[in-house]
């Protein structure tokens, strides 16, 4: 079995919208994921606020990446399922830090709690994810 990718080779690897909106891993594992988003004029909403969607999206790829680390030896399939994210306090310049727990592993489903701050260490956002586990589609 190989080695799973570390945090730098995925972040190389990253494409599509999460590299639009700018996600960066720093840390990575089947229980335990954390990444950043650098924020820009690109991310904020009309009234220089983080967009929510921004939030919801890191939410759903960071729970979704631990996912599939922890089956992706046994050639499953992941997706998120529900996504619930709650905001509790603006960010409007620096780092957007997502810290992303699990909370259960089961058979077909994985559950995740992510926590979003600013660079002050203040709670900003909370998510909580439902990821499906599933056979790969066949064509």
């Amino acid at each position: 079995m190989a080695d799973p990718p570390t945090t730098q080779e995925l972040n190389t690897i990253m494409a599509g919208f999460d590299r639009l909106y700018g996600l960066q891993l720093v840390q990575s594992s089947a229980e335990l994921v954390r990444a950043r988003v650098e924020v820009r004029a690109e991310v904020l909403q009309p009234a220089g606020l983080v967009h929510g969607g921004v939030y919801a999206s890191i939410a759903e790829s960071v729970a979704s990446l631990g996912t599939h680390l922890g089956v992706a030896s046994q050639n499953l399939a992941v997706m998120g399922l529900g996504n619930s994210t709650s905001f509790l306090r603006p960010i409007t310049a620096g780092t957007i830090h997502a810290l992303a727990q699990r909370r259960h592993r089961g058979r077909t489903t994985w559950l995740w709690d992510v926590e979003f701050t600013d660079d002050a260490g203040h709670l900003c956002a909370v998510s909580r994810m439902t990821i499906a586990v599933r056979p790969p589609r066949t064509a």
